[in-house]
Parts: C-alpha cells; structure tokens; sequence
C-alpha cells in the first residue's frame, strides 16, 4: 500500500465485493471512475490491472499523482482530471479501445466531508461550498441568487424533503447565507427541530436532507451518474464488467432502472401487440448488495451502500441520451 492511500480517511465500503464483481487480471484495463482517495484502485493495481482513475476534484488528483504507479513508463495508473461522464473521450484521446471493466463509486467522499473548507457538512462551520471540482456555482451562490420555488423543486426532488416550500421560503427570508451553519439553523428553526443530547431518540437532523439536495444539485450528480452509466455501455467489451456502488434511494433507483432496461428485462403488456425485443446489454445483473453488520461496525459510511453489478454482452451499444 501506498504512504498515499495508507494515510487516507476514506475507507472503500463494499471493497471485497467490488473486487469481486470486477474479478480484476493481470493486464486488465480498469476504469476507477470516481477515485476519491484510491481504495478501489489500489486494489486492482494490486491485482496487476492497469487503472484510469477518474476524479473531478483536484486534491484527489493531486493526492494519486504521487503513486509509484503514476510514474512508472508506461504508467499502470493513468489519472484524468475530468468528471467521469468524460469517459469516452478521455480514452479515445489516451488510445484505448477495450475496457475490462468500471467501478463507480457515486457521492461525496469521506475527505470532503471532513474537511469543514469545503463545505459540505454541518458537523463543522465552513464556507457554504459543496464544489467537488472546486470552481462554478457554489451552494452559497445557488441558495442567495435562486427563486424561492426553484430552491423549493432542489429540496424536494433531491432531498425528498416535504416540506420543502416552508425551507425555501425560511432561506430566502435569511438572505445572505455563508457558511454551512448558517444553513443549518435555518432549515432546522424552518422545520422546528430540537436536538436532544440526552436522548438517544432524538430524531435525524432535518439538516440532512437539504444539504443532500444542495450538494447533488450544485454538482450534477444524477445527470453524471446517468451519463457514466451510458459512457460506460459504449465503454466495456465483451465480458467487461460494471460495478457501481451508492448511497441512497435516488442514485440506486437510477442503477435499478438502467440495468434492468440493459437487460432487456422491461417487460411488456399482454394487452399490447408483441415487439421485438431489443439485444440485452448486460447479463448476470446482481440484486442489491449490502454491507455486512460487521463492515458497518467499523464502517458507518457503509450502512446505506448498495452494490449492483453486471457483465457486458456482445450487444452493440445504444445510442447515448
């Protein structure tokens, strides 16, 4: 293991039966496409596969440019400085034709959300950030120039947040907000939450959800995850194999959808004339996999994953959204 990635604060949830669902080869060429701090990737270098490592943040980067395997010739870790929607492009433009495989790891990682400069948490005040690739809108810049109903449709459809007009109405009443605390005292005075420390009762912050929203609206991250899953069709060859890992209800409805539409296993009606049934994309689609209490235990960040994996047929690719 690296000096790199031993320091990490990130622990890979699922990294056993990732790994396996990658089933990684000496010489297989692996698309890591959400890096973070490298646990998924210095596993399958460990392995003897080659790995494109994918990371919109530059710390990230940064951090993996350092690997012995970045600076070997020819280098077994390529490192791309782009969003992982890019993925066909980004190997057209490095000459590689086939990949075997591609792990996602969808969400915020453990380093950003420690990290209180960053903004994404309320467990320390920090700027009101949330950028994973650190430039564009921030989530101070979307919260004090939005309308009210626009800020109100972001809670709702990305936080599942209910009551989400009384929080937009309570922000933009609060105007100008700047860090993360500011945030957070007003989604939980909005909704009158009071936390008891001496309850173990005490029920989730309501904070939560709104800093859910804010930080997949201000990043895009269900429009990237539904083109990495497109990009990832046209990616893999025969045989390759597509393990993505999330962390609540609406990225792993995404996955859920897709891979049974891949599949060809949509459907149809007794009540309509038969169709042709279009060639399944993928085969040996997994159920839902879960960490075990004893990965949670060490792990909490592992209590909502959820694996799903499949494997590449010799079907052409579908035309991309």
């Amino acid at each position: 293991m690296t000096p790199a990635s031993a320091s990490a604060p990130h622990i890979p949830v699922l990294l056993k039966e990732v790994i396996a669902a990658l089933a990684p080869q000496e010489g297989d060429i692996i698309i890591d496409a959400t890096f973070g701090a490298g646990g998924y990737t210095r596993a399958l270098l460990d392995a003897g596969a080659t790995v494109h490592a994918f990371d919109r943040d530059p710390d990230a980067i940064a951090s993996g440019s350092k690997w012995p395997e970045a600076q070997e010739r020819p280098p077994r870790l390529v490192l791309h400085a782009r969003r992982f929607s890019a993925m066909v492009a980004a190997m057209a433009e490095a000459g590689v034709t086939r990949i075997d495989g591609i792990t996602m790891d969808i969400g915020v990682s453990s380093m950003q959300l420690d990290r209180a400069e960053r903004g994404f948490a309320f467990s320390s005040d920090g700027p009101l950030d949330m950028r994973m690739s650190q430039d564009g809108e921030s989530a101070a810049d979307f919260l004090n120039a939005a309308e009210e109903s626009t800020i109100a449709d972001v809670l709702y459809q990305y936080g599942e947040e209910r009551q989400s007009r009384r929080v937009a109405r309570a922000i933009v009443a609060a105007r100008p907000l700047a860090t993360t605390g500011d945030l957070a005292r007003v989604v939980r005075k909005a909704l009158g939450y009071r936390a008891d420390a001496q309850s173990k009762r005490a029920p989730k912050d309501p904070a939560t959800r709104s800093f859910q929203a804010v930080r997949i609206h201000v990043n895009a991250e269900l429009e990237e995850l539904k083109e990495g899953l497109e990009a990832a069709e046209q990616l893999l060859g025969e045989g390759g194999r597509l393990a993505v890992v999330s962390f609540h209800s609406l990225e792993d409805r995404i996955v859920k959808r897709y891979l049974k539409d891949a599949s060809g296993s949509t459907g149809g009606s007794r009540y309509l004339p038969e169709i042709e049934q279009a060639p399944a994309i993928y085969r040996e689609i997994s159920k839902a996999i879960k960490a075990g209490d004893a990965e949670v235990n060490d792990n909490p960040r592992a209590r909502s994953a959820v694996l799903r994996h499949a494997i590449r047929t010799d079907a052409p690719a579908r035309e991309a959204a």
